[in-house]
């Protein structure tokens, strides 16, 4: 259930959902960042949970353009705080859960080709970078804007930065089918178009957070990516 009066960043309203990427039983990478990051949102969930008034919460915590842009000289701490908070918000089980598949099943290759601390960085600037596209959209609105795709969404740039050719098995309109991630990451990508251009507000969902994420995420991964970290990394023997 979406917060009333609230703008949410959701992964899995679009009818595609990540199962399992290219190896989803090898894991001798522990990504202790990423499932940090999930036990944080879980965290957050149950506190919005335990709140006699969710809705105060959001308003508190979320992202609200209009409480940052119409200072008059700078806003408050509290403000710019809430640039980081509203990404471990969400508006429901489903919105919860739809963006923490995305995050276990991407995060950990990007926290791999990364290192730890870089990848927390990494996280948290693309975050900002989509809340500040969301307020830029937005400079007047006093709704506030709540959850981790922002965030995710910068994953997934870097995720297909690293590895265009690795095969993604996702569920798309009821049906699982596997694709390479490129395939796979732009169709995701092209639903949020869609629903960005024809969208007719009624679904609470901040489209343009999703672009300032994917946006933050392919620069941020770009400058901080080590040296030894190729880009477009292809698998050998993929079928196309």
């Amino acid at each position: 259930m979406v917060p009333v009066g609230g703008a949410v960043l959701g992964m899995s309203g679009d009818m595609v959902i990540p199962l399992y990427d290219n190896d989803p039983f090898e894991a001798p990478f522990r990504p202790y960042v990423t499932w940090s990051l999930i036990a944080l949102n879980l965290l957050a969930f149950f506190a919005e949970l335990a709140s006699p008034d969710t809705e105060a919460l959001t308003s508190t915590w979320g992202v609200t353009p209009v409480a940052i842009t119409s200072a008059p000289v700078v806003a408050s701490v509290h403000a710019y705080a809430t640039l980081f908070t509203g990404m471990f918000l969400h508006g429901g089980w489903l919105h919860l859960l739809g963006n923490m598949i995305y995050l276990q099943i991407f995060g950990d290759d990007i926290e791999e080709a990364l290192g730890r601390g870089r990848f927390l960085l990494f996280y948290l600037l693309s975050g900002l970078g989509a809340a500040l596209v969301y307020i830029a959209s937005n400079p007047s609105s006093a709704t506030p804007m709540i959850g981790a795709s922002g965030a995710i969404a910068g994953v997934l740039a870097a995720y297909l930065m690293l590895k265009p050719c690795a095969k993604v098995t996702i569920l798309v309109f009821y049906r699982v089918i596997r694709l390479r991630a490129m395939w796979a990451i732009g169709l995701w990508a092209a639903l949020q178009l869609l629903d960005f251009m024809f969208a007719d507000g009624g679904d609470d969902v901040a489209y343009s957070a999703h672009f300032g994420g994917l946006l933050a995420g392919a620069f941020l991964f770009f400058i901080l990516r080590p040296s030894h970290v190729a880009f477009f990394e292809c698998l050998e023997g993929d079928a196309p």
